[in-house]
This record gives C-alpha cells, structure tokens and sequence, in this order.
C-alpha cells in the first residue's frame, strides 16, 4: 500500500484518516504544534511543554481507523468532568492515577505499569493547584511519557502508539514547544496566538485574514521535525488539509524545511479543499486559499523556483445551489476561481458527504488519493 503524509488539524480529516486507514494505507499524519486553545492550554501554561492535543487526537482517531477499542483506547480518549469543581475534578483525575478504574485494572500488568507511571508523572509536574477540569487522560499519558524521556516527544509518540498498538504515525510538525502562530489581518490588526485566530470575532471575521506568521519565542524560524522530513523523503502522495487554513492547514508550510521537502518530492501533491467556509475563511473562495498556500511556500523558501503551485492537484467540492446556502452558520465554500493548468489539476466532484451535511466523503476522498498514489 502507498505511504500517504496527510498535513492537517483534528476533527476536519477525521473521515478521511478513518476511511485510509481501515483501507491498510500507510498513513502519517502530520498536526500543528502551535495549538494555544483547550484542554492543552492548561497544560503548555503550567509546564511550558510542546502542546500534545492534536497528536493525541490524531492518534485516536487512527486507533479507531484500526479497530482498536479496547480498554488502552478508552482510558486515553477519557476526559475528567468539566462540570466538577476544583476537588472534584482532581479526585477523578486521581481516579485513574492510582490505578482504580476499572479499565485499568484489566489490563495486562506491565502496560498498567507504565500507564501510571506517566501519569504520576504528569500529576507531580503539574502541582496540586492544576485545574483538570475537562483534562483529557490521553493528553496526561502523552505527556507524562513526554516528561519521562527527557522532553522527546517523537520518543512519547512511539510509547503511545506501542501502548495504543496503533500502526500509523503522527508526527507534530516541529519540536520547538515554544511555537506561537500570529495572523494579519486586512486591515492590518495582528492577532497572537493559534486559540485568537480560531476564535475570531465575527467582526475580525468579515475583515479577513491577510496572512500568518510562525515563530518561537527568540523570533527565529520554527523547526521542522526531523520525523516529518524523513516521512516527507518516502511519501507516495503528499496532502494538505481539510481543515482550518490559516491556523491548522496553512502554517505547516512556514516550518522551515518543510515547503522544500514537499517540493523536492517527486510524488503528486494535494491540496482538499473544505466543504464549507469558516470564521478564517469567510467570504473566501478555494482559489483565494490556495493562492494564500503558494505565497507562503514563496516565503518560506526564498530563491526557489515559484513557477508555479506547489500542488499538483486541488479537489474543489462541486457547490450545487444557484443560491446561498448554509449549514449551520457557515456558507458553503466556493471553487470559481481555481483553474487548473498545465502544472495543477483541479479534480471537482461532489465530495460532501449525504449523511453528514459539511463534511467530507470519508471513502470518496480516500479512494481519490489513492488514485492519485498509483505508479
């Protein structure tokens, strides 16, 4: 089976990583490291480490592609209640670290072990004034594992999925846990931080994104993870997205030394255009996004060649109302002015999927990609 790198963020690929992976593609997905919202929020602020959120969602997401659901993959996909109090939340967190839970203590008594260890782990780094309100058990596992070897995160990924025996990988694409997302808007105001360019009000909304930068704390250029280039060297098709573009899909190409490594790959890559607007993309076009990806590839590669796209083919979901349409609050995104060319195709179909109304054809998509992986 091709080996396929997906660059995406968490729920908006959901069908598609399940849809790849239950067809036994070998699969790498690659997530932000910048996340600054949530449950990880937390945890980055209390122990100054790389946000583990999106790679313990990746990774449960592949552990449900797989048929995995045993005991290991509930305990890790828990959540401490968010409607406790403060003693409340920490007496059930405890719950699970010392062993109680029913979960627990089925399972075999080497992988229990190591379990709690991580998660005493995390448990004494973070101090008894933590909040776990709705503190996810996976993302303390991770990053007890983290803690554990000296600050390694791929060494913590690997721990994870050997516990999880998850096949896939997921790889943040940089190790600087110090990663901060900023975006311009057009009328020139600058937001800081992945958590306020997602929560865009609806006023900054209409404005619109110009675009984003990525850097660390010194100001220097993020660093991408040596596990991404070496996925990136063996890629059979290499895909962006869906999802948020400016905060989850975009950056990606900002990590210095990705932008090259996907160019130097003599494979197809794929930009999956999103079913529908959202608050960074609205009154956008496809062309627009795309047309955004190029000019960061630009700038995060100064002297290369910009000819042209860096993707060899775009799927643009075909929009069928004459009309404006929502589902929910959000428009559907339109693709008129993306043309292919000589150097990019543009694949159009009818890619949303008739049960979940916004969202993509899982198998459609897959089976897509996998067309587009061939010799």
């Amino acid at each position: 089976m091709p080996h396929i790198v997906l660059f995406s963020g968490g729920t908006a690929c959901r069908s598609i990583n399940l849809a790849l992976s239950r067809k036994g593609v070998e699969l790498t997905r690659v997530v932000p490291s910048w996340d600054s919202g949530g449950s990880s929020k937390g945890i980055r602020d209390a122990l100054d480490v790389l946000s583990v959120g999106d790679v313990r969602q990746a990774l449960m997401t592949m552990a449900y592609g797989e048929g995995r659901v045993g005991d290991v993959v509930k305990i890790c996909n828990a959540r401490v209640s968010l409607q406790a109090d403060h003693e409340g939340a920490k007496a059930e967190f405890e719950f699970y670290a010392s062993g109680r839970h029913p979960s627990l203590l089925r399972l075999d008594a080497g992988l229990r072990g190591a379990i709690l260890t991580y998660l005493q782990t995390f448990e004494t780094a973070v101090g008894a004034a933590f909040d776990y309100r709705n503190c996810s058990i996976g993302n303390a596992i991770l990053t007890g594992a983290y803690l554990a070897h000296n600050r390694d995160v791929n060494t913590a990924i690997f721990v994870f999925r050997k516990i999880c025996d998850i096949a896939g990988n997921v790889w943040p694409s940089s190790l600087d846990d110090d990663a901060v997302l900023s975006a311009q808007l057009k009328n020139g105001c600058i937001l800081t931080a992945q958590d306020a360019v997602t929560n865009l009000s609806p006023e900054d909304a209409e404005i619109g994104i110009r675009s984003v930068s990525l850097r660390n704390a010194s100001a220097a250029p993020v660093r991408a993870n040596p596990a991404v280039i070496e996925a990136i060297k063996s890629a059979d098709l290499i895909v962006f997205g869906p999802g948020s573009p400016y905060t989850s899909i975009l950056p990606h190409l900002l990590v210095e030394g990705i932008a090259s490594a996907v160019e130097a790959r003599p494979c197809g890559k794929v930009f999956i255009g999103n079913i529908l607007q959202c608050r960074e993309s609205a009154g956008s076009d496809l062309g627009e996004i795309v047309a955004a990806a190029d000019d960061l590839c630009r700038v995060a590669r100064p002297g290369a060649s910009d000819a042209g796209s860096i993707f060899t083919h775009v799927l643009a979901n075909r929009v069928l109302f004459p009309f404006a349409k929502t589902v929910g609050s959000f428009p559907y995104l339109g693709s008129e002015t993306i043309d292919g060319d000589a150097d990019r195709i543009v694949l159009r179909g009818e890619f949303e999927d008739a049960w979940n109304r916004g969202q993509h054809d899982g198998d459609q998509i897959a089976e897509r990609l996998l067309s587009l992986a061939g010799p």
